[in-house]
């Protein structure tokens, strides 16, 4: 099978189960947003590769779920209403991420400040990818059927990036960079 098929030359693509739409779509747009933020997510994995960071495995171990399960709202976000979901977002998904999310804060300082977007390539990789999934929260908005599972997923997701950012930071001994009151 060829990777090109040619029937997006003239700006329409498929739904899943084969439902012809405009590649403006709002489905379009919110399936391909998660599928951007899930390869901002792999650059920021790419960047841990070479590094002292000793929690290495379990970090990969923990993004592949995440990326799979991103994987799974876009498929989701890719089936037109009324037709069934090959691969749902459970509320489990979500409670786990929260779980990963406190766990990870029991490590890092608590939060007085605004943190502005930085520091070892990874921290500021999963910050563009939070505000990627963001974009695809808001572009699922504009789905009038979107499971609601899907829109809290990738609420929670924005905030589990943002604190794996902030994590991987601290592990890789990055300072954050706070802005200051001073400076608002």
């Amino acid at each position: 099978m060829k990777i090109y098929t040619k029937t997006g030359d003239k700006g329409e693509t498929s739904l899943v189960y084969g439902q012809r739409v405009p590649k403006n779509d709002a489905r379009v747009e919110a399936y391909g947003t998660c599928d951007e933020a899930n390869s901002q997510i792999g650059l920021a994995l790419s960047y841990v590769q070479n590094t002292h960071f000793d929690g290495k495995e379990e970090w990969e171990s923990i993004f592949h779920k995440i990326q799979t399960w991103l994987f799974h709202v876009g498929a989701e976000l890719a089936t037109p209403k009324g037709k069934k979901v090959g691969w749902t977002i459970e509320e489990e998904h979500i409670n786990e991420m929260e779980n990963q999310i406190d766990k990870w804060e029991k490590e890092l300082e608590p939060l007085r400040n605004f943190i502005l977007p930085g520091g070892h390539a990874s921290g500021a990789s999963l910050h563009v990818a939070r505000t990627i999934v963001r974009r695809a929260e808001r572009n699922t908005t504009l789905i009038g059927d979107a499971n609601p599972l899907v829109l809290s997923f990738l609420n929670r997701l924005s905030d589990f990036l943002f604190v794996a950012a902030r994590y991987i930071n601290y592990h890789m001994g990055e300072k954050e960079n706070i802005l200051h009151e001073d400076q608002r």
